[in-house]
């Protein structure tokens, strides 16, 4: 009796630990993806909660109670009728509306842009609008493979925040049951990287004017307390008058004046040595890159080429003097000289001390005026009849990616694909291999119990 008693009892308890331990798994799960849920509400029977953990990973539709799916604000008809993993963090993007995609009377996809860092970008029509844009396609599944979910709230947070003449702005996001989708305007001339490719190396003249422009866009984010942390030719695009948008805010993140930063995130060429240190870092990060790819546009060839990893490249950086060619003025020399300083309290960093260098003496900073004239150079080099292939930097663009690909049984791929007008489109983050575009550098690992870790 007595030894029925005690192994009764054994059973309550590890019935009770198993009970704590899938009620605290349930209660993490949604805990991680920005979901509180009072403990009495998971306060499910292990086996049914077991069950219902199964059904979920296994793309089943799970009995989920109500009054949890009133907490999470998703219609308890709609997910079951649309349960899958993927499908399940629709209730943790609130960034995201959730939508249709509209179907394709309305949204007609011309091509395939490019292969981003997380999903396929595409030329897509707004047929109403009569216009044009480049749509960021990004699987769920995707996002939680890699667990960038934070990654992607905050970079259509910080789009949201940003309205300047010389940065690509949001223009629409959505999710629908396994994509989030990020809107911008389509850039048909094309990115500076391709441009620097053709022609070699800028002016000084040249590079005076998108120095200034890019320097009002880097202002202008530091101000609002947004810190970039990937500028670079890829990432910007330019107008029809070949004026310079700063784009792509996948890696950018909310950094108030004299906050800190300790992520190791960025590309690799671009990288300030305090970033690559893993920090603390502020947005004077940002002002080191500008450094960089000027000092590129003008020498035709970067300072230091690229290293497998960030400690490699760490070592070259802390111990080359950054030398000027001789062929830069003294003016343009002494501006590189202060982005370059490995020191970033001594560094220039902010926007009044960048507008009184001589470098820029005769330069407005006025935005209206900086657009007035179009940027003739940029205008030339995109009639050259080798800008398709420039563009394209020896990728063979095909629809493979579209082969197969979910539109949410909403759109319809184009039958064939348009290699010239895929060259010339926006990218974001492209998985480009070095030597080349600079791939954004991606660390396996990140120890510092503050930093953000991106894989």
């Amino acid at each position: 009796m007595g030894a029925e008693a005690s192994r009764s009892r054994k059973r309550y308890s590890e019935s009770q630990e198993e009970e704590h331990s899938y009620s605290s798994g349930w209660r993490g799960f949604l805990s991680s993806v920005g979901l509180s849920i009072p403990a009495g509400l998971c306060r499910l029977a292990p086996s049914a909660l077991h069950l219902r953990q199964r059904r979920m990973l296994q793309g089943k539709a799970a009995n989920i109670p109500d009054h949890v799916l009133r907490l999470a604000g998703v219609s308890p008809e709609k997910l079951r009728a649309e349960w899958s993993l993927p499908a399940f963090i629709t209730m943790f993007l609130p960034e995201f509306p959730h939508r249709t995609m509209p179907r394709e009377e309305h949204f007609q996809v011309l091509g395939y842009i490019t292969k981003g860092s997380f999903g396929p970008i595409l030329k897509v029509k707004d047929k109403a609008k009569e216009k044009t844009y480049a749509v960021k396609v990004i699987p769920k599944s995707e996002i939680l493979r890699l667990g960038v979910l934070e990654q992607s709230k905050e970079e259509v947070i910080v789009q949201r925040q940003v309205h300047h003449p010389f940065v690509h702005e949001l223009q629409d996001c959505w999710q629908t049951q396994r994509h989030l989708y990020i809107m911008c305007d389509y850039c048909s001339t094309g990115d500076l990287y391709t441009y620097w490719v053709m022609i070699g190396q800028f002016s000084e003249d040249s590079v005076r004017l998108f120095a200034a422009e890019l320097g009002c866009a880097l202002g202008f984010l530091h101000d609002i307390g947004i810190i970039h942390r990937d500028v670079k030719m890829e990432n910007i695009l330019l107008t029809d008058n070949g004026h310079l948008r700063l784009a792509d805010f996948g890696l950018s993140r909310r950094l108030e004046q004299g906050g800190r930063a300790f992520t190791i995130c960025g590309t690799i060429q671009y990288m300030a040595p305090e970033v690559l240190s893993g920090g603390p870092y502020t947005h004077a990060a940002d002002w080191w890159s500008l450094g960089i790819l000027l000092f590129s546009l003008v020498n035709g060839k970067f300072p230091l080429p690229p290293e497998a990893d960030h400690c490699h490249m760490l070592r070259k950086v802390r111990s080359f003097p950054y030398e000027m060619p001789l062929s830069f003025s003294p003016p343009l020399a002494l501006l590189i000289t202060e982005l370059l300083c490995k020191t970033p309290s001594r560094r220039l960093r902010t926007l009044d001390r960048f507008k009184r260098q001589t470098f820029f003496h005769g330069t407005t900073f006025d935005l209206t005026l900086l657009q007035r004239r179009p940027v003739e150079v940029i205008l030339e080099l995109r009639e050259r009849p080798d800008r398709s292939a420039k563009a394209r930097r020896g990728l063979t663009l095909s629809l493979q990616p579209l082969k197969g690909f979910d539109y949410d049984l909403l759109l319809s791929p184009p039958t064939t694909p348009d290699t010239h007008l895929d060259a010339d489109s926006h990218t974001c983050a492209t998985t480009t291999a070095l030597p080349g575009p600079a791939a954004p550098y991606y660390p396996a690992q990140d120890e510092h119990p503050n930093r953000e870790v991106f894989v």
